[in-house]
């Protein structure tokens, strides 16, 4: 009898967690290369899960594929890792049946099911992966289980829905064995984005599983929840492998709960859910799944199920407008009909913001369209800038653009920051990658990136929806435009621009650039961009000297100088006020230059220099008034 016969019949206990248990004794960092240097510790394993009833055994390859392995340097190692896998689950099932043989005792379950899992890739967002690579490494991992002749394949923790119908759709391709294909949920009922369980059930059925499931990140009460909105299947067969609870974490360690009884009652519950294949995941022992198996023992499957509504979304709250207030035109809309300015202020460094708001203020009344607030540029702690754009907005009644780095907040911090900003009527947004904090004034400090610049253009586009990363609702839609970076500082212009389209295809309204120092440089810029209807800021950063000068160049990334512009700010090297004209002169130079393609441009103010950005944006206003560009 082969594994989908059985769960026709019954109800099956599978295994619970590998890690865990591994963990637990503080073995090994990567839990697949023990196949290799700790085998017995592994087979101790697979035996106490047998021992106590557990009919399917997955084999210990959760993570052995090429780019997880990378990880620890044995990407060279995934065919050894793999076979080993599959050889010590065989063994322990051999030895099992023939301890009992020897006995002469009846094996409590004729059959035992080995099946070779693999994991999902995709787990980390901020570490994108391109599918092409999740193909080849899951083909050849897919490769050495098959080739080792396992039971049916286990496709577990896969958060991105659109990885696991991919991969499955390969591994129906290459085998008729049973193919379990699990989903992990960060939300209730919703795969991540927002589509519902039942959905999502559904296009894995047509995808070729056998059986369709959740595990991981939910316990027991979640999980049996998500499954509550789930009819049964037309064809396949549902699983659950919950987490043994929410894990406690002490001295460095984490912990999960021993509610072995309490995991009794869940797999009742389960059962009465339809499932079929119970098991556990992170936290469960052998002695979670003996409360399973004694909990389902001579209990029949279900064929009929009352299926439980999905909780309904909030209605999206509409935000009227202000009365009597005229609501301000975009910035990517202002700049298609008129020559519009944005300025660089960066936030201060101490707590003395007077002269901040005063340089702020001084811009406003030059006439600037908004002011733009770094976020930690240089990895050096600024005061908020999110407290000093509701200070900018508040006091000074100029629009601030919110610069928002991958840096320094995980996915939640991004989530919740985005939500306060939304709240205090923030919705001018720059979204970058960030400067990696080994640059700055704390090289100890973390760099998070959770997500790229890609993936956060994206969610602040989806926070516009009424949706949040996981597909909760906000309750409400934001109102963000979103401003990315273009550096076109680099050899080869035409991949810059290719990262460009991607981050329109993303969501970017327009963008900022590194300053550029080559009137030259703008008409290739124009001309390798002009098919790309989001609206491009030139950025303009006026030098303050000659070691400025040949700072920037050597030593800020993205930026380079012109020969002729190093020559003439060494000449004035020793006259700091003939420096600064020459600086201001170089800058009205390629202000000039920058206008005859582009109606945006983006002044970076040089160590809180208000004064220069201030003349500049005069010199703008006074040379173009409400002229547009003239380039079709």
């Amino acid at each position: 009898m082969g594994l989908l016969e059985e769960l026709q019949e019954n109800i099956v206990v599978a295994d619970g967690a590998m890690g865990t248990l591994l963990y637990s004794h503080g073995i090994g960092n990567c839990f697949e290369e023990l196949n290799i240097s700790k085998p017995e510790q592994v087979k101790k394993i697979h035996r106490a899960y047998i021992d106590v009833g557990a009919q399917v055994i997955q084999t210990n390859t959760y993570g052995a594929n090429y780019e997880k392995l990378s990880r620890y340097g044995l990407e060279d190692q995934v065919k050894a890792i793999n076979t080993a896998a599959v050889r010590l689950a065989k063994t322990v099932v051999k030895e099992y049946k023939k301890a009992h043989e020897e006995r002469r005792e009846q094996l409590p379950y004729e059959h035992k099911y080995i099946l070779g899992t693999i994991g999902g890739i995709r787990t980390s967002p901020g570490k994108p992966i391109l599918l092409s690579e999740v193909k080849r490494s899951f083909r050849e991992q897919l490769h050495h289980l098959l080739a080792e002749g396992v039971d049916g394949l286990l496709l577990e923790t896969y958060y991105d829905l659109e990885e696991l119908e991919t991969v499955l759709a390969i591994a129906r391709k290459e085998t008729g064995l049973p193919l379990i294909a699990q989903l992990s949920l960060p939300e209730v009922a919703l795969v991540q984005g927002g589509l519902t369980v039942k959905e999502a059930f559904a296009k894995l059925e047509t995808s070729g599983a056998d059986v369709v499931g959740l595990n991981c990140r939910m316990g027991p009460h979640h999980m049996i929840r998500s499954l509550e909105t789930v009819p049964l299947p037309s064809r396949a067969y549902l699983s659950a492998y919950p987490n043994a609870s929410l894990p406690s974490y002490d001295n460095g360690r984490y912990h999960y709960s021993a509610n072995d009884d309490y995991f009794q009652k869940a797999a009742i519950a389960l059962r009465e859910q339809g499932v079929r294949l119970i098991g556990g995941c992170c936290g469960t022992t052998p002695a979670h799944i003996k409360a399973v198996a004694e909990a389902v023992k001579g209990k029949q499957p279900l064929t009929e199920k009352k299926i439980a509504r999905l909780p309904a979304q909030p209605a999206l709250e509409i935000t009227p407008p202000t009365a009597g207030k005229k609501t301000a035109v975009p910035l990517h809309e202002a700049v298609a009909t008129r020559k519009t300015v944005i300025v660089e202020l960066d936030p201060p460094k101490n707590l003395i913001t007077s002269n901040y708001l005063l340089g702020a203020k001084a811009l406003k009344d030059a006439g600037v369209d908004a002011v733009t607030l770094a976020d930690n540029s240089l990895a050096t702690p600024r005061i908020c800038n999110l407290s000093m754009s509701v200070l900018v907005k508040r006091q000074v009644d100029v629009p601030p653009i919110v610069h928002i780095t991958c840096r320094d907040r995980n996915l939640i911090g991004l989530q919740s920051h985005l939500m306060g900003l939304s709240a205090l009527g923030l919705e001018n947004i720059l979204a970058i990658t960030g400067d990696p904090a080994k640059v700055g004034d704390f090289p100890g400090a973390t760099s998070v990136y959770d997500l790229s610049s890609f993936e956060l253009i994206q969610l602040i586009k989806q926070c516009n929806e009424g949706i949040s990363f996981t597909g909760k609702s906000l309750g409400r839609k934001t109102n963000f435009t979103v401003a990315a970076a273009f550096n076109p500082n680099v050899r080869h212009l035409e991949k810059a621009v290719q990262r460009l389209e991607k981050k329109v295809a993303h969501g970017a309204d327009y963008f900022l650039t590194q300053p550029v120092f080559s009137t030259g440089q703008m008409s290739e810029i124009y001309e390798h961009t002009k098919h790309i209807k989001a609206p491009i800021f030139l950025g303009i950063m006026p030098l303050t000297g000659y070691q400025n000068a040949e700072f920037l160049h050597h030593e800020v990334p993205g930026i380079k100088l012109t020969d002729d512009i190093r020559r003439t700010m060494a000449a004035c090297r020793d006259d700091k006020q003939q420096a600064k004209k020459q600086g201001i002169a170089i800058a009205k130079h390629l202000i000039d230059g920058a206008l005859e393609y582009f109606n945006g441009i983006y002044l970076i103010t040089p160590f809180m220099r208000y004064d220069i950005t201030v003349e500049l944006t005069e010199y703008i206003r006074a040379k173009t008034g409400a002229a547009t560009v003239s380039h079709s």
